[in-house]
């Protein structure tokens, strides 16, 4: 265990410190938006019951697998780093743009690729929009692999500390883009940045809505790749088809359960093995879940 000991004294966890230090910011938005909205139907006692279960079991889950995977693997990498990075404000703001590629990247394949919608899949399961939303991340995030999409910065020479410390800055901004509450921000603003109407359209299921605005703090990105859309008739959240449970653990197996049961009900191997890298909506023989 010393080795374990001196990794994280190394490569210390600031992602989850980060976030829930920004816990008690996130649950006083919360509290004023539900008061703010609580004859308008924004909010439902089961559905933000999810949420906050959720939020609450993937940070204790989240630290436990960062810990004994996640930091491991980038220490490794960090020893067979390109170079050594010495971080100052000017690099710091180079490292959080990179981040904010990386989480572009990260966003994208898990609309894109079924293994990471698997894990993606909890965040998108809420027919509300509201800043409890926000808090829907899956356990099995570091088992899908959504670190690996954060290597990259790592290997080129900066200490995972800081990598891990730059991206909850840009996760505690996405938090307040789940809302009803503000609806269109200065012009500029909304070309440069993630706003509210633009995550509104993110978690729409209308099929013009569907797999667009993929980036964490800035928009930029969906921009110049083509997944921009601007958010125009009203929004309908949640699942094409939900997956009506209260159950934690199934609000984030079911997916992986109905990856596996396409997978078997397949007769060759490379069909199988094809499901792991495929569209979420190829050749599913069940119901199927698209966000």
């Amino acid at each position: 265990m010393d080795w374990l000991l001196d990794l994280y004294h190394r490569h210390f966890d600031w992602r989850d410190l980060t976030l829930v230090m920004l816990s008690p910011l996130f649950m006083i938005a919360i509290a004023m938006e539900a008061w703010r909205f609580r004859k308008t139907g924004v909010f439902d006692l089961w559905d933000s019951f999810d949420s906050l279960n959720s939020g609450g079991s993937y940070l204790v889950t989240d630290l436990i697998l960062l810990t004994v995977l996640v930091l491991p693997a980038m220490g490794w990498v960090y020893d067979h780093r390109l170079f050594t990075v010495d971080v100052t404000p000017l690099r710091f703001l180079g490292l959080f743009l990179f981040v904010e590629f990386l989480y572009y990247g990260f966003h994208r394949a898990s609309h894109r690729i079924r293994w990471f919608w698997c894990a993606h899949v909890v965040h998108h399961g809420s027919e509300k929009m509201n800043f409890g939303t926000a808090l829907r991340q899956s356990w099995f995030y570091p088992i899908a692999g959504n670190w690996l999409f954060y290597l990259p910065a790592v290997w080129l020479g900066f200490e995972p500390r800081w990598v891990l410390f730059a991206l909850p800055l840009n996760l505690g901004y996405q938090f307040f883009v789940h809302t009803t509450w503000i609806d269109r921000l200065p012009a500029w603003f909304e070309f440069v940045f993630n706003t509210p109407s633009h995550h509104r359209a993110h978690h729409g299921r209308n099929p013009q809505y569907i797999d667009k605005n993929f980036g964490g703090m800035l928009i930029v990105f969906d921009r110049l790749f083509g997944s921009f859309v601007p958010e125009q008739e009203p929004v309908d959240y949640g699942l094409e088809h939900p997956y009506p449970t209260h159950n934690l653990f199934w609000l984030n197996a079911h997916e992986w359960r109905a990856m596996f049961r396409d997978m078997a009900a397949e007769k060759t191997w490379g069909l199988r093995l094809a499901h792991l890298w495929k569209p979420p909506e190829w050749r599913r023989h069940g119901n199927g879940f698209r966000p």
